[in-house]
Parts: C-alpha cells; sequence; structure tokens
C-alpha cells in the first residue's frame, strides 16, 4: 500500500517532472541572452569613412565622368541600409529588431538624405535647364525612394528600395557610357547650390530638435526681415521649445544617420564639382564642413545617451552633437552664398 507521500509525489506533475521546468527556464534564459547578444551586435552605426570608393574608371581607365562620384555615393549609401549589421531593422516585426530603436531611427535620418539627393538628381544634377527633360531612371528612383521606410508586407521597403537602388545604378551605368550622350550630370554653381539649399534646413531642423533636449525659451522669430509677412495663426512673442524625453535619444540617432549619409554625398560632391568650387575658391569651406559632420560620428562611450543640464555636471550628448551641425550649418551658408554670387 503507498504512503501518503507517495501517491502525492505520484499525482503531482510540477513535482514529478522537475526537469521540465528546468529545461524550460533554461531554455528561456538563453533565448533571452541570444535575443541580448544580437541586439548589441547589431546596434552598431556604419561610419562613412567605411564606404566604398565612390569614383569608377571606365574601361580604357579615363577618369570617371562628371557625376559618378555622387551617385556611386548614393548607391553605397543606399545599399549600407539595407546591407549594414542585421539588416534593414525599421520594418522589422520580431525580435530582436522590434525590440530596438536606436538603428531605426538612425536609418530614418540617413534615408531622408538619400531622398534629397534622389530628388535633387532627378530635378537638377540632371537637367540643363527648366525645360530640359527629366531623366527616365531617375524620375523612377525618386519616388521609390519616398516609398514608406517602416512596410513589411508585399511590396516591402526593402523591395521598394532595392528597386531605386537600380534605377540609381543605370542612370550611372549610362554616365560611365562614352557613346550615351543622353545621359548627362550637370556640374554648375546654380544646381549645387539649389541642392545645398534642402540640405541647410535639414541640418537647421535637427539642430534645432537637439538643442531643445533641455527647456529653452525662444523668440519667435518667424516674420523676421519681412514688415509684411503674415501666417495664418497669430502666436506669442516668445515660446517656451523642448523635446519630449522619450523622443531624445531618437532625435540623436536621426541626426547621426543624418551626418553619416551627408558626409558621404558632400565627399563626392567635392569630386564632382571640384572645378566649380575651385573657382569660386569655396573647396576648402566644403571640407571643413565634411570635417565637421565626420567628428559628429565619433564613437559614444557612454552606454546610453546623457541630457545633462547645458552647464551641469552630467553631459548632454543632444547638445555636443547640436554644435557639430550647427556649425556645419553655417559653413554651408556661407558656401551657397558664395556659389550664388557669379
Amino acid at each position: 500500500m503507498d504512503t501518503p507521500s507517495e501517491s502525492a509525489t505520484a499525482t503531482d506533475p510540477g513535482r514529478r517532472r522537475p526537469w521540465f521546468w528546468r529545461s524550460l527556464l533554461g531554455l528561456l534564459a538563453a533565448l533571452g541572452l541570444l535575443l541580448l547578444g544580437l541586439m548589441a551586435w547589431w546596434d552598431q552605426e556604419p561610419h562613412s569613412r567605411e564606404l566604398p570608393a565612390f569614383t569608377s574608371s571606365t574601361e580604357d581607365d579615363a577618369p570617371s565622368p562628371v557625376g559618378a562620384a555622387t551617385t556611386g555615393a548614393l548607391i553605397a549609401v543606399a545599399e549600407t541600409l539595407l546591407d549594414k549589421r542585421g539588416g534593414y531593422l525599421s520594418n522589422d516585426v520580431l525580435p530582436p529588431g522590434i525590440l530596438m530603436d536606436n538603428l531605426p531611427n538612425w536609418e530614418f535620418g540617413a534615408l531622408t538624405q538619400c531622398r534629397d539627393l534622389a530628388r535633387a538628381l532627378r530635378n537638377e544634377f540632371s537637367r540643363s535647364q527648366t525645360q530640359s527633360l527629366e531623366d527616365p531612371d531617375l524620375a523612377e528612383a525618386d519616388p521609390l525612394f519616398s516609398f514608406s521606410n517602416d512596410r513589411f508586407i508585399l511590396p516591402s521597403t526593402e523591395s521598394q528600395y532595392r528597386k531605386a537602388i537600380g534605377h540609381v545604378e543605370d542612370y550611372r551605368q549610362r554616365l560611365l557610357d562614352p557613346a550615351d550622350p543622353g545621359s548627362q550630370f550637370y556640374a554648375r554653381a546654380d544646381n549645387l547650390a539649389a541642392y545645398l539649399a534642402v540640405v541647410e534646413t535639414r541640418l537647421g531642423g535637427l539642430s534645432q530638435r537637439l538643442s531643445a533636449s533641455v527647456v529653452r525659451s525662444r523668440l519667435n522669430t518667424d516674420l523676421a526681415n519681412d514688415g509684411q509677412a503674415r501666417q495664418s495663426t497669430p502666436a506669442g512673442r516668445e515660446r517656451s521649445v523642448q523635446t519630449g524625453w522619450t523622443r531624445i535619444d531618437d532625435v540623436f540617432y536621426e541626426a547621426r544617420g543624418s551626418s553619416f549619409a551627408l558626409a558621404a554625398f558632400l565627399r563626392a560632391i567635392d569630386q564632382d564639382f571640384a572645378r566649380v568650387l575651385d573657382d569660386k575658391n569655396a573647396r576648402v569651406s566644403l571640407q571643413q564642413v565634411i570635417r565637421e559632420l565626420e567628428e559628429a560620428q565619433a564613437p559614444i562611450r557612454s552606454p546610453i545617451i546623457l541630457n545633462g543640464s547645458p552647464f551641469g555636471f552630467f553631459s548632454n550628448h543632444s547638445l555636443v552633437l547640436a554644435n557639430y551641425l550647427s556649425r556645419a550649418n553655417a559653413a554651408l551658408i556661407d558656401l551657397r552664398k558664395l556659389l550664388e554670387r557669379g
């Protein structure tokens, strides 16, 4: 006859199979460590200096045609978004990608610069005049780069961006073909100034959002310098500006991604627009902008993005990055004015 303790052991599944629960806990712990390891491995920002060379020689080793560097830079940055560690993360719906937000915001910053350059290629660099026809490949690439950045169902974001890269590659191959005079890239001061004007607004907006990591009172300068200017809704003389604390690291990594892409694009522009910049004695100004953007990509030595007060004991990483972008933006404004003087 069984004793009471033996009967309880025989009828209690939890006591009868303790190995099952230990195995389950061990499996969950191993899975958690694997996810943490993948997150740490994927959470590494590429640096623009790691990108391949953008120039390419023709078959007879002649110098690359104008535009080869700029189009090559766009292709290299867009491919980096898709092929870096972990691939493209912004549309992930499974862990660990869905648990990460730093790299997706970095991707969005770089993607915004890709969209701006693709539109400039379509509307400015590939057209000799406002009445000239647009390039068919660039006309396809521009809207494809503007596709939603977080769509995972068909057609997926990655598939649309790869189509856009393919169209830019086709345009670049036609530039490299001396027997195809129908494809052109025009390196002029006016179209470069038009592109830099767009870049200025991007950097200025990022700098303002980074600086708003701490509460700041801002005077309303929306209608400054124009006595007849009007706006739809009246606004006060001062306004309080602050980026929400849950968005501080998002804006920070978006600015880092934007710096990554823009530094690569401006290095390519330094090659394609060399004669224009030398004629204006402005090449060193552009190179200083590139240096500021490269400094903005320096490795982060802190495990988290700190948000200390401006002159407090702890650092404020957003204000440091805003300083680099503000200096780059000021130099770009001077460069654009120099290009517009004729």
